[in-house]
């Protein structure tokens, strides 16, 4: 931008402003010093498109494709069409993805219930509510995709699928030896199943009903159908979990990783109609890994497995937590998760190191590298439900060895390289612990906290997640960690930084796009995403969390990717990140199951505060 055309326009518009002297109004007009130092290039708010809570941190973001500064803003009732608050618009943060100049626009001091917009400038924001209720329903409807994600019954085609499954590999039975693996989830658009984020995602849900349990309906059956069974849904999903889980350790030293694998990837098709042969004739059994912790892979790629620790400090923390919960509900249940929580980590202790899931084809696979975390769960899960100090010293040496996640800080990682993508262990210990230790298990978390902040202090949109694959599910963790170390703390010095995290699924992010499909139901969400379910048969995906936004450069190196249509984002891209709403775009438009049940918890626990009154004010 020319600097001496900005100083005259600013000098004339300051004389037009004396010699009308104009008065502060109350009505939707922009300040005109606003407008000309504002309206040099096109400009857009983002908020989040779910809303705010009376009582919670309420930030917007301005960005502008100019390097036109922003003084101020004001917040208008929709139905006056009055302005009812004005705010300085704050520190300038400058360039960040597609934008030239970006600021936060904070209206966490206004509390009045309604609904509203935002205006600076010339740029105005869509309409949203302030309410208490603005998340209420939320963490049911995304369940809605995790009944989608069923197999073996699927409840929303009302149809079977993979009920043949399936043949071992890699275990100490002869190979192909059949067994009974059906249920389970579907992990993404794909119908391969990891027992690594089956078991995360079924750890998730049932924390979601053990901290908030009031949020929860009862509207399904535990066959996923519509209808009543006096349990809360969320239990009847997490059951669902559980089950297949059961069959994944059918005895104490057998424990089983993956169910198929990527010869999958051979088009798209619903799971109730799979052709696929995986040697045993179309649509027959696929091949179940068993957890050996050696490399495999039956075709020309391997994985890195090490061991077998990580994948059975899941199995024990999903199997110890509902242990405690069916313990008032129904003791033999009860009495069989104790089991299967002691003998998984058991097998862990045997075999420490990282079970990857197994390639074939193509040498993608989870490449998970961290395995203390999840015994650290396992441990605390334990101790929490026998008080055997053995648990609780093993736990507290586990996490003594990983204090952060390490993706937090860093500027990029390997595909589910640290998993889970925060650590459930250093809460639940901290929980049952003495002041010092609880202390110092708070501080492991504020130290992840810090490195993500150093970095999101920088930017407008407090964004210090890197953008690689799955970063929406990296987004929800962190604002799952952020939670936890606000619930032990008390602290409210990262409450912004927790909000923004939140925020940024649900539209303040470059694009102003929601990354939860269908929600809210008046937004800009995902219309077409790389699903079967809507490619197919235009079947809504109602809750899926897509993968969320890449760097440039991965976006641009990746193989057999084409867009399909007009790219409605296309002024929003930026070599920082992209992000489209197209089906052939996989990286940053499927949903995930593990994802979804991740944010569900986060869902549960902002309609829980929001509920109670208890949304931190900054």
């Amino acid at each position: 931008m020319n600097k001496k055309k900005t100083v005259v326009g600013l000098v004339l518009a300051a004389l037009v402003l004396a010699a009308n002297a104009i008065a502060f109004s109350n009505k939707a007009t922009p300040d005109f010093e606003e407008q000309a130092i504002a309206a040099a290039g096109p400009a857009w708010i983002r908020i989040n498109q779910l809303g705010y809570t009376p009582e919670g941190i309420k930030v917007a973001v301005w960005g502008s494709k100019s390097k036109g500064k922003l003084k101020r803003f004001q917040l208008v009732d929709v139905t006056t069409n009055k302005v009812v608050f004005k705010g300085k618009a704050g520190d300038d943060f400058g360039t960040y993805g597609p934008f030239e100049e970006s600021y936060r626009l904070n209206f966490t001091s206004f509390n009045k219930p309604g609904t509203y917009y935002l205006q600076a400038g010339a740029a105005k924001s869509p309409e949203f509510r302030i309410g208490a209720d603005v998340y209420e329903g939320t963490a049911d409807f995304a369940l809605r995709y995790m009944r989608q994600q069923r197999s073996g019954f699927n409840p929303y085609l009302k149809d079977s699928c993979h009920v043949h499954d399936g043949y071992t590999m890699y275990g100490p039975m002869p190979d192909s030896t059949i067994i009974d693996v059906s249920g389970g989830w579907h992990d993404a658009s794909d119908y391969l199943q990891y027992a690594t984020t089956s078991a995360n995602a079924t750890y998730h849900l049932l924390a979601a009903y053990r901290d908030f349990p009031s949020v929860f309906t009862d509207k399904h059956q535990a066959n996923g159908l519509e209808g009543t069974n006096g349990v809360a849904d969320v239990l009847d999903e997490a059951k669902w979990g559980l089950d297949w889980l059961l069959k994944m350790h059918p005895r104490e030293d057998w424990l089983f990783n993956q169910l198929a694998d990527d010869r999958d990837h051979q088009g798209m098709r619903l799971p109730t109609n799979d052709p696929v042969d995986y040697g045993m004739g179309g649509g027959g059994p696929r091949p179940v890994y068993f957890a050996s912790g050696e490399p495999q892979g039956l075709g020309k790629y391997k994985n890195r497995a090490t061991g077998v620790a990580s994948i059975a400090g899941k199995f024990t923390s999903a199997f110890g937590l509902a242990a405690q919960i069916y313990s008032s509900k129904d003791q033999n249940l009860s009495t069989l998760f104790t089991q299967k929580a002691q003998s998984a980590y058991k097998l862990g202790l045997a075999k420490p190191g990282v079970a990857q899931t197994a390639p074939n084809r193509a040498p993608y696979f989870y490449e998970e590298d961290n395995w203390v975390d999840d015994m650290q769960l396992g441990a605390a899960a334990l101790y929490q439900l026998t008080g055997k100090q053995e648990f609780f010293k093993q736990a507290y040496t586990y996490g003594l060895q990983e204090k952060v996640t390490p993706w937090m800080g860093a500027d990029t990682a390997r595909h589910y390289q640290w998993y889970p993508f925060h650590n459930f262990g250093h809460f639940e210990l901290a929980k049952k612990s003495d002041d010092k230790t609880k202390a110092e298990l708070i501080g492991f978390y504020k130290e992840g906290i810090e490195k993500v902040y150093a970095k999101a202090k920088k930017n407008a949109f407090y964004r210090g997640v890197p953008f690689i694959w799955c970063s929406n599910n990296l987004t929800t963790s962190f604002a799952i960690q952020s939670f936890l170390y606000r619930q032990l703390s008390g602290d409210q010095t990262y409450a912004e930084l927790e909000q923004a995290n939140f925020d940024w699924l649900f539209g303040v992010n470059p694009w102003g796009t929601s990354m939860v499909y269908g929600l809210p139901a008046h937004g800009d969400t995902p219309i077409d995403p790389h699903s079967a379910f809507t490619r197919l048969n235009k079947y809504p995906i109602d809750g899926g969390l897509v993968d969320g936004p890449v760097y440039g450069s991965i976006f641009n190196n990746l193989q057999h990717l084409k867009l399909y249509n007009e790219d409605a984002y296309a002024e929003f891209q930026s070599k920082l990140a992209v992000y489209h709403d197209d089906f052939g775009d996989y990286s940053t438009n499927e949903p995930t199951m593990d994802g979804t049940a991740s944010l569900i918890y986060l869902l549960a626990s902002k309609e829980y505060s929001s509920r109670e009154g208890s949304q931190a004010k900054k």
